[in-house]
């Protein structure tokens, strides 16, 4: 049995200052989740929401950094290692990820 794929949505409760208007991070996670699993009923996915400030392992700890030293827009959706969305994410490239796997 192949590893399930983690998809990792990373945000935080305060929004970023060009993302007033749009859905919070924990919002977009399970925006994101709900749909994914409805275009791939039959795929094992595991969705992972990390908040920023509390990171609970050395790669969330990472990537959270990452995300805070480049000013990256969140929510950030990591598929596996590599970052796929910022900011408001469209489903469209989280889709062409998951299709190439």
């Amino acid at each position: 049995m192949s590893n399930p794929v983690k998809i990792y949505v990373y945000g935080a409760e305060v929004k970023c200052a060009s993302c007033v208007n749009l859905p919070s991070a924990l919002e977009t996670f399970e925006w994101i989740e709900a749909a994914v699993n409805r275009k791939y009923p039959n795929n094992h996915f595991q969705f992972i929401y990390v908040d920023l400030n509390a990171p609970t392992n050395e790669e969330e700890k990472k990537m959270a950094t990452h995300i805070v030293e480049e000013d990256l827009f969140y929510p950030v959706v990591v598929v596996n290692e590599e970052i796929v969305a910022e900011g408001n994410p469209r489903l469209a490239d989280i889709y062409k990820v998951l299709d190439e796997m």
